[in-house]
């Protein structure tokens, strides 16, 4: 009984160590790409204010966000 249970306590901190070391690295992202060239159209209606477009990440790629217009 008594070998059963420090059996269990060393299995378990060899397993508690062992899964310590590991860890998981984000592979690096390509750098961002340079803004894209927006014309911004007329307002659809007073109180609205222009967000201009954006790169944002995707998973594996950067993906472009359009400008758009906003209630203030």
């Amino acid at each position: 009984m008594k070998s059963t249970k420090l059996r269990g306590l060393l299995l378990g901190a060899l397993c508690a160590s062992t899964l310590s070391a590991c860890y998981v690295v984000e592979p690096a992202r390509p750098p961002q790409p340079a803004p894209v060239a927006e014309v911004m159209p007329a307002p659809p209606a007073a109180g609205y204010r222009w967000v201009k477009g954006h790169y944002r990440w995707e998973g594996n790629h950067w993906q472009w966000v359009p400008g758009h217009w906003r209630p203030a």
